[in-house]
């Protein structure tokens, strides 16, 4: 059984690829927040949703002081295909593949039965700690107005 962070842990560090292959490392944004917006595979309509729906968030998010990233177990020519047919502008996707869940069993919300993560939204504040942490239904949209809500304080 994974171990799963908890609120006010430092939240594990990470190097990942984005859709256009380049490395997202977690630790660069210090001075910053970071949502981290889990989601089990592309191309199926609630992770769908959830992407684009982050994805025209990212000016408002950066307002907060907020960098978003969406993240799952695809391969990045997976993901770079699905945010151009999705027409994804400003979200970086991150590909959690190799080792397949890696950065999702770190922060306890791989799905070991399934081989992809739970649907979650974490938080990471400007100083690396974990001040949210939710996970969701898999059917269920994540509600993005409690996330904005909780970042506007």
């Amino acid at each position: 059984m994974q171990e799963k962070p908890k609120i006010g842990d430092i939240a594990p560090d990470f190097e990942l690829k984005d859709q256009d292959g380049k490395t997202v490392k977690l630790s660069d944004f210090r001075g910053k927040k970071v949502l981290l917006s889990f989601h089990p595979l592309a191309f199926t309509e609630v992770c769908k949703g959830q992407m684009q729906q982050l994805d025209s968030l990212v000016d408002e998010l950066e307002k907060l002081n907020t960098v978003a990233f969406g993240i799952s177990v695809d391969a990045v020519p997976t993901k770079k295909a699905w945010a151009q047919q999705m027409g994804i502008k400003k979200l970086r996707m991150l590909s959690d593949f190799w080792p397949h869940g890696e950065v999702a069993r770190k922060y306890g919300v791989f799905r070991e039965k399934d081989g992809f993560s739970e649907r979650a939204n974490i938080i990471v504040d400007e100083e690396g700690k974990i001040i949210f942490y939710k996970v969701y239904e898999l059917r269920l949209l994540p509600d993005f107005n409690e996330i904005l809500n909780f970042l506007r304080g």
